[in-house]
């Protein structure tokens, strides 16, 4: 297996909106993305209050984490998990809350690298795709079983592919005759369907392809659907949470999430903000952040970054009590 490299995107940036909520004693963080750990050795050697907590449902990522961060002891915990479930984490470790919560979305350096894990286009191996290899079907089993109907819908909702419908009736047809297995198999059909003109911009032309399989595949969507809020709901006052981007879908779902979040709930009209009605988190990053020239220079994987990162200012309200069947109303 080959060894992957590490280079930690925008990590100066990042650490330091994560700081401002990792200066008391005892503070946690949570890496919801933990990968090979850059971002969380980074806050460990520079932030040395906090105590970090790393979240991955990829087995081999946590025990090459675990082994680099070995020597701050105590202060650092793996947990093999999905980032949706935030929540059960910390009641495991009987923590009521979360100081900072960060997620580094999409694939990670070490899935990219290694190609044994067949996240990459560019290198023949099996169509695993999946982060857990220990649990769920692979790209593989999705090509060789999902209707033609559904093949579009992955290609074209989760890869915005504008070739979805004649990829997917392609798939179906080959497969009758030879399952596919490896991904040499499926960036052969894709040069064979996507006509040449389109071929020649855009980038390569299995790139849409392979993001959706993986997303569908991982289910990523749905889960950081449910775990942005659920990252927002952990953070105690004074807690960030800090997310990169690499595609658009992604980046449009936290968007909603945060201003969702920071959304001042009065009529427009209204000449002031009644006591009580102010929102509870504030935008920190005006907008998305994205990586500088020098950065993409140095790794390209930077380029299409987007960071945002909001923090709350005041307490939750407290969660409404259902009504009793026999209460007045």
């Amino acid at each position: 297996m080959a060894t992957p490299s590490h280079a930690p995107v925008l990590l100066d940036r990042v650490v330091a909106l994560l700081a401002p909520a990792l200066q008391a004693p005892g503070s946690v963080y949570v890496d919801c993305t933990l990968g090979l750990g850059g971002h969380s050795e980074a806050v460990l050697e520079r932030l040395p209050e906090a105590r970090v907590v790393g979240i991955d449902r990829d087995p081999t990522a946590l025990r090459m984490s675990t082994e680099r961060l070995a020597r701050h002891g105590d202060r650092f915990t793996a947990v093999h998990a999905v980032y949706d479930e935030l929540p059960d984490v910390l009641a495991s470790l009987g923590l009521d809350h979360a100081d900072a919560v960060f997620f580094d979305l999409g694939v990670s350096s070490m899935q990219l690298d290694v190609r044994e894990r067949g996240f990459a286009y560019a290198e023949d191996a099996p169509l695993d795709m999946r982060m857990d290899p220990t649990t769920g079907q692979t790209a593989a089993d999705l090509l060789n079983t999902a209707s033609a109907s559904e093949l579009t819908r992955i290609l074209r909702e989760y890869g915005e592919e504008k070739f979805a419908s004649r990829i997917a009736r392609e798939v179906v047809r080959r497969r009758e005759t030879a399952p596919f297995r490896t991904s040499a198999d499926l960036v052969e059909l894709l040069y064979a369907t996507i006509p040449a003109p389109a071929r020649r911009t855009g980038g390569h032309p299995a790139k849409r392809t392979f993001q959706a399989l993986r997303i569908a595949v991982n289910d990523e969507l749905a889960v950081l659907r449910r775990a942005i809020p659920a990252s927002i709901a952990a953070i105690g006052v004074g807690g960030r949470v800090v997310v990169e981007s690499y595609h658009s879908l992604e980046d449009r779902l936290v968007k909603r999430a945060f201003a969702e979040a920071t959304r001042l709930d009065v009529p427009p009209d209204l000449p002031f903000v009644p006591e009580g009605a102010e929102p509870a988190l504030r935008l920190v990053t005006r907008g998305a952040e994205q990586a500088d020239e020098h950065e993409v220079a140095e790794n390209p994987r930077a380029a299409s970054v987007r960071l945002r990162a909001v923090e709350r200012v005041r307490p939750a309200p407290p969660p409404s009590r259902p009504s009793s069947p026999g209460a007045v109303r």
